[in-house]
This record gives C-alpha cells, structure tokens and sequence, in this order.
C-alpha cells in the first residue's frame, strides 16, 4: 500500500515525506479496521480509498491559506486528517455530529500521533469557537448554499470557505446566498479518479 501510494503522490506537485507517506497508509489501515463495526464509509476496499479519500483529500493542501481551519461533518476524518498530516504545523479541528465518528478519530489521533488534530463532537450550527477559523473545509457535506447559511459564524473576517465539489459547481454558484463571493473555482486532478472534482473558494461579500 505504501508504495502504491508513493506512486499516485508522484503524479501530483504534493511533497510527502516517508514519515508522512507512512501515517496515510497508517490512517487507511484503521480506517478499515473500523470500518465493519462503525461503517465509516461506504468505500470498502483500502486500494480504493487510496485514490477516493486520501488523493482526493490531499489535492486540495496546496490552496489552503492560514493556520487554524475547521472541517465541518468531517465524517471519519476527510479530509482533515489527510491535510493535517500534510501540514503538521497548521491546527485542524474535526468537527462531526456523530460519537462514533469522534471515537473513531481520538484513536487515529493517538495512534498516528497527530497533536494538531482536534475531534469535536457537535453540530455545526451550535459550535461557537473561541477564535475564527482562518478557513471552514467542506467535504460532501451539504449544499453550498446550506453550509454558509449553517457555518457564517466560523471563518474570521479575512477567512474563506473551501468547498469541495464534484462536476455541477455552477448550478451551486448561481444560488450562493448575498453574504459571500466566489473568489475562485480551481479544477483539481485526482491521479486514477475518474471523476470531476472541484474546489470552491469562498469569501465575505
């Protein structure tokens, strides 16, 4: 698993090193183990989730800007756990509103010994954080439109949204509420997907 991972990182500008290389194959690794009892993801095979959820969570470290981001309905930890491997010196809180998610991800925090990871079991909507967010990481969450509505009390004036999309971001886009601007939407290249992916960049209006 190590080296096929090796080789979908070397298709991409991403620098990964062993260490790093090795916590993702590490983070697969419990994420299946977990999987049958806490059905995490509907992925089953970790060949799979190579490509579906670490590549597809690590093409996006590249745009992020700032040090402290939230990932809002985190799910099992995508794809805040594969960027805060990425950046070790940037805080990531997980925010889910399911425990068995939140347990899930205390164990891949003590076993991959990821210090700057922070599980938080919640609703979006009720969690009031003691600093803004420099960014608010959306992953399948929910609609564009609904997730600004549920998290405009989390990014700092100057923070963004990062929205992770498939192929239909214009529909999404044409319907983003008066209180935001799009500041870009970046096409991303996940090596063996063979799926459209999307970055939305959200800021205040």
């Amino acid at each position: 698993m190590l080296e096929k991972l090796r080789q979908l990182v070397a298709k991409t500008s991403l620098q990964l090193s062993d260490k790093q290389l090795q916590q993702c194959t590490d983070y697969v690794k419990l994420l299946d183990k977990w999987n049958g009892a806490y059905n995490l993801t509907s992925v089953r095979d970790p060949a799979d989730m190579l490509v579906k959820h670490v590549m597809d969570s690590l093409v996006i470290a590249p745009h992020l800007q700032g040090t402290h981001f939230i990932d809002v309905g985190t799910g099992p930890g995508l794809p805040g756990v594969l960027l805060a491997i990425y950046y070790p010196d940037k805080q990531f809180t997980l925010l889910d509103s399911l425990g068995k998610r939140i347990r899930f991800l205390n164990q891949v925090k003590m076993q991959l010994g990821l210090a700057n990871i922070h599980p938080l079991q919640s609703r979006v909507e009720q969690h009031q954080p003691v600093e803004p967010y420099d960014g608010v990481i959306s992953r399948a969450f929910a609609s564009t439109h609904d997730m600004l509505h549920w998290c405009r009390h989390l990014p700092a004036a100057n923070g963004h949204f990062y929205a992770m999309k498939g192929a239909a971001v214009q529909e999404e886009i044409a319907a983003l509420p008066d209180f935001v601007k799009v500041t870009a939407v970046i096409p991303l290249q996940v090596p063996e997907l063979d799926a459209s992916r999307h970055l939305v960049i959200i800021a205040s209006a």
